[in-house]
This record gives structure tokens, sequence and C-alpha cells, in this order.
């Protein structure tokens, strides 16, 4: 960008100022990794000190300043008591033509925000730059709004006063680099919580433009290299370690270990278990160190599905909570997405190509509705075909028999109603309705799915379980958010059904629910079995989870809320006035004081195997034969169809277990 530019934008700008600081460092004194949460000017004014933007190191004697934007990340090592000035600000031009003059001055390729170019130098005449922050400090500490007047006013004379003496000493200013910057926040703060949304907002981006321009450059998207660089320290530790799978995934990002060893086994092959027997033999085989690869990027890797990181199942009253992109260029995107809002406006679904697994009614399964579609409760209008029905983001109209379906994480209860959708979020392999989804096209993990795989579907209609899923997909096509967590099974499935105008097979859906709990406590009870007590556990060697709550999934929907069996009088206690999910993390020595007369294990592949363990198998359920091992994937889901699966597998496996003496 030159000067010339960089004083035309700011002759444009509108500009809050955000904090005004005087920081003092002691010799030695080292700062790591300091996200800039705004554009930012740092001006040293005493000492010196190394610092270092976004791996460019600058060597700050007294009067240097530099200039960074938003996201850059700042280190600072100190050899001399270093005393600074850093002042925060937002800017922005101000009137929507020049943003798009802006815009189309700049190569597609770099988009870059106008304010968040780094430089630094010394100025030529660093007393009035220090003389203005002095001022701009006075003020600020102030804070009257008059003096809030009066810091913008002394800040566009500070402004003034820099590119006098940028252009007097030809400074060169650099463009930063949007991807290098999240490449390198990832290998810092991969432990924590990271999602496209917010890497584009500490860098000042959109998610669209930074996805394209990180897979442009990389291959692969941000989401999926975050995953590589987790998995790859992953590795390390499986190797080099004897740390429990448990504190691996805690250590490089996942709360939840049973999620962690899936990711790993849909990215590395194998499960982290057999993985790490696999290369420890070939250590000891060949008789050499192992070889760990640790680039940045570069890596090759099967293409698989970001999973969701904290999977706990949270609801209130019976239904449960729950981000690949296409090879596509940037330009075909705009046009596609553009096309696609304007038919959106126009018309409502009016597709007439056939794929595979085209929204269409399916009675393939005995926990499918099979009646007539009903009159719907919301406002129809047969002229246009379509049907208007209100929700917590307003009305939304949509086609009164739509064809071609996306959901997200609510398919379910879609697949139930006797619809089969176009695409979906990704689906644990066991299930109870995976067979149902056969042919259905995948959109990758239901909190980001792919925006231009469902552009490219050409849909009639979105169903999203989520604000920003919502907020992703509703220029698309109509779409339907459904507050999944804060609904009952009844309540969501009418609240779904509507959509269709299938109320009345939501009403038969549910009556045949709960035709089968009484019949099955019936069963129960005749064998003597419903008055017995049941405990749902999770975990290995070292320690268990045990629920705590109806809410919690692991069959506790079913179990605990629909068959109405208890648990042992300590856990029962917490069940009776726990309405979240909840569950507590047991060690493997107090256990048997939680167990109750059957005994429910959420199992996966690469679980501990405890059949040598002399405490689990003290325990008189598990000694006596009334151990139920429950798959993670299809107790992992609460809609309706999974509800009557997970109904009779229980029922079945209680009957077919031994006796309690």
């Amino acid at each position: 960008m030159q000067l010339n530019e960089q004083m035309h934008s700011w002759n444009q700008a509108a500009v809050k100022i955000l904090d005004i600081r005087r920081i003092v460092m002691e010799a030695g004194e080292i700062q790591e990794s300091y996200l800039l949460p705004a554009n930012a000017f740092i001006y040293s004014i005493r000492g010196a000190a190394q610092l270092i933007l976004d791996g460019k190191t600058h060597e700050a004697q007294r009067f240097c300043i530099l200039h960074s934007g938003k996201g850059s990340s700042l280190d600072i090592r100190v050899s001399e008591k270093f005393e600074y000035y850093l002042l925060f600000y937002r800017a922005f031009l101000a009137f929507p033509t020049h943003r798009k003059t802006w815009r189309l001055s700049q190569p597609p390729q770099v988009q870059v925000a106008p304010f968040s170019l780094q430089y630094g130098f010394t100025p030529s005449n660093p007393l009035a730059i220090l003389r203005y922050f002095g001022e701009l400090e006075k003020a600020w500490d102030q804070a009257s709004r008059l003096d809030l007047l009066q810091v913008k006013s002394l800040f566009y004379q500070f402004i003034h006063e820099l590119l006098f003496q940028l252009a007097e000493q030809e400074v060169r200013t650099v463009l930063p680099d949007p991807i290098e910057q999240t490449l390198r926040y990832i290998q810092q703060h991969y432990r924590e919580q990271v999602t496209l949304d917010f890497l584009a907002e500490q860098f000042n981006y959109s998610s669209r433009h930074l996805s394209m321009q990180f897979k442009r450059k990389t291959g692969h998207s941000p989401i999926d290299y975050l995953i590589q660089t987790r998995l790859t320290k992953a590795k390390n530790l499986l190797v080099r370690s004897d740390a429990t799978l448990r504190e691996i995934a805690a250590e490089v990002g996942y709360t939840d270990v049973y999620y962690f060893s899936r990711i790993f086994k849909k990215h590395v092959g194998l499960s982290p278990t057999l993985y790490q027997r696999k290369i420890r033999d070939q250590t000891l085989a060949e008789d050499h160190p192992l070889q760990f690869s640790e680039s940045s990027i570069g890596w090759r890797w099967k293409r698989g599905y970001i999973d969701y990181e904290n999977h706990y199942q949270y609801i209130d009253g019976g239904s449960t909570s729950m981000k690949r992109r296409k090879a596509s260029s940037s330009m075909i995107l705009v046009a596609l997405l553009s096309i696609t809002m304007l038919l959106s406006a126009c018309s409502a679904g009016t597709a007439t190509t056939t794929a595979t697994g085209e929204g269409t009614n399916t009675n393939s399964s005995t926990s499918t509705a099979t009646s007539s579609s009903s009159e719907s409760g919301n406002q129809t209008n047969n002229e246009n075909g379509t049907r208007t029905i209100s929700t917590v983001k307003g009305d939304v109209v949509v086609p009164a028999n739509p064809k071609r379906v996306v959901v997200l994480y609510l398919q379910g209860d879609v697949v139930a109603l006797g619809i089969k959708p176009i695409a979906t979020s990704d689906v644990f392999d066991g299930a109870a309705y995976k067979n149902e989804l056969e042919g259905v096209n995948s959109l990758g993990t239901w909190f980001e799915p792919n925006p231009e795989a469902v552009i490219d579907l050409d849909p009639d209609l979105i169903i999203v379980p989520s604000e920003e899923t919502y907020t992703l997909l509703k220029d698309i096509a109509p779409t339907v958010y459904v507050p999944y967590e804060k609904m009952t099974t009844e309540e969501r499935l009418h609240s779904i059904a509507s959509i269709f105008g299938k109320e009345q097979e939501a009403d038969v859906l549910i009556d045949n629910l709960n035709s089968k709990v009484e019949e099955s406590k019936k069963t129960l009870a005749d064998a003597g079995i419903l008055d017995k007590t049941a405990s749902i556990v999770e975990g290995g060697l070292k320690e268990m989870v045990i629920v705590e709550s109806k809410q919690y999934g692991r069959g506790s929907q079913a179990i605990y809320e629909y068959l109405e069996m208890k648990a042992p009088e300590a856990v029962q206690k917490k069940i009776d006035v726990v309405s979240d999910a909840a569950g507590s993390t047991l060690s493997m020595e107090v256990l048997p004081e939680y167990m109750g007369d059957y005994v429910f294990r959420s199992v996966y592949e690469g679980a501990d195997n405890l059949n040598d363990n002399p405490i689990w198998n003290s325990i008189p359920a598990i000694k006596e034969g009334r151990l139920i091992e429950i798959d993670f994937d299809f107790f992992y889901y609460s809609d309706i169809y999974s509800i009557n699966k997970q109904i009779d597998f229980v029922v079945e496996h209680l009957l077919a277990a031994s006796k309690v003496k």
C-alpha cells in the first residue's frame, strides 16, 4: 500500500480510540504471544527491548514507533528497563462508496483492511510524537465527554504528524499476511477452543475470505490444519510418554477423550491405542529412534470431517445437545452465492435436476410415520406452493412440499417424519438411523458445515440447530433455526413437523413412543427388573464418569427419563435435582459405591479393557453378569427415532442379563 493511499484512507476514516496506556517493564521481563485486540501504535520512550510483531523483529531503543493491525502477535523481550505507550484504536472508511472504491482498488488476493498495515521506524522529530502521546494520555485519563472529543482531535493531529514523518523518511509499510498470522496462532493456541469464526474475528477478516485464502495457500482449511496440529502433538505423546488417553486428549485441546479417539481414527486410520502399539512395536523392531515431522504445512492426510469437541449432551426435558470444503475458485463461489441469493429472493425451490438421495418421503423404517400429511397449523399459500412458519427468527416462507432438504444434526427427527434429505451433517457410523441416510451427501460437522457444498446442492429448505449455522447458511435458501436445546422431545418434533405440514405424523410418532414406553415398563416390571437400580458409566482404568442426569445422554434418557428406572441412592439424589447434563469423575477405587444392580457402560473403539481389573470385577453387577455395554455412537443421539431403538436395546439386554440374586 502506497503512502498516498494511506493518506487518502485516513482522510475518509471514522475513528474510535479504545485505550491509551503507558507501560513500564523491567530488564529481563518477557511478554509472549500477546494478540493485539485492535489496531495499535507502540511508541518506546525509554530503555531498550526487542519487539517481535508476527515474527518480524524490531530493535526498539528510545523513540521507536511501530504500528500493526488487530490480531497481530506481539512478543517483547526487555534488555534495559523499558517504557512505552500503547494506543488501541478502531478505524474504518466512513462511507459505503469509499469502502467499495477501496475494495475495487485492491488485488483480489489481498483485500486487507486499510488500517492494519505493519511498519516501524524512528521518527525524525521524536519529541513531536511524544508530545501528542502525552497530551492524548492526559485527555484520556480525564475521561469526560469533552475530553474524549479532545482525544479524537489530538489523534487526528498525531496521524497528520506521523504521515508527514513517514513521507519524509519514505518508510516502507508491509501488508500483514492473515494466513501466516493464522498459522502462527494455531501453532501457539492449539490447546484452546478455536473456531473459524473466532480466527476471522481475531484477524479482522470475514470467515469466508480467511478460509478461501488459507486453503489457497496451504491446500487445507484452517480447522483441518488445527486438527492435524493437534494430532501431530498427540502422536508424539502417545509414543514418547506413558500419559493416559484422557491426559493426552486434554493436552492437545480436546475436552472429551471419546471424541478425540474418533477424530484420531478418522484421520490416522487407527485408534490411538492401536497406533501407540504399532509405532512402539516398529521402534523395537527397527531399533532406531522415530522421526516425527512437525512441518507446519504440507502434510498429507486422509480428508475427514471436523468433530465437535464438547459433545456432552444438554437439554431441558428430553432432547439432547448434540464445523470439507469442495475445491473451487473464489470467483465461482461468489458467483454461485450471488445467483443463489437472487433465486431465493424470487422463488422458492424450482430445481429440476435429480440427485442421488434427493429429498423425498420414505417409509423404509418402522420408526417413521406412515399416516398422510396433515393440514399445517401455520399459514399455507396454496397458490404459490409455500407455507409461512413462525420461528424464533420471525416468520419464514418455506416450500409447502420441499424436495431438496438440507438438515444439520436434527436428521433423526426428520427421518422419523418420513423425509429423506439430500444432505446432512456427519452422522456417527453406529447411529440408529445411519442406514436411512444411505446415498445422502455429507456436509461436515453440524457446527461448521461447508457453505460452498450447500450452495452446489441448490436446496429449497435448510434446517439448522444453532445461531451460528443459521447466520452461515440463511442467505442460501429458506432456513429454519430450531433451538433444540431449549425443547422437550415432543416440542422439538412438533416444531420440525410444522415445517413440512406433518403435525399428525408427529402425533402418531409420539403416541407410538408413549405406548412403547408403557409396554416396556410393564415387561420389565413383570420380569422383576423395573424396581432395580441402574448405573451408567463411561471411562477406563484410571477413572470413570458416572452419569448423574437424565439429560446426559449415553442412554440416560431411555433408562432414567422414559423407563423411569432409578439409580443407586447417592446418584439418584443428584438426578432428582439436576436438570442440566451432569456427571462426576470417580477413581476406580470408589466406583463400587456408585454401582447399581445393573451397570451400563458406554464403550467405543480403543476403550480400556477392564476384564483383568480386580476392582471392576469385584462389583456385584459385573461379577454376576449384569454388565450391559452400550455403543457410544448408538446412544449419542436422542431424537425420537434413536430413543425408540435405544429403548428396544435396553429392554432386550436387561431381560437377557442375569437376575439379581
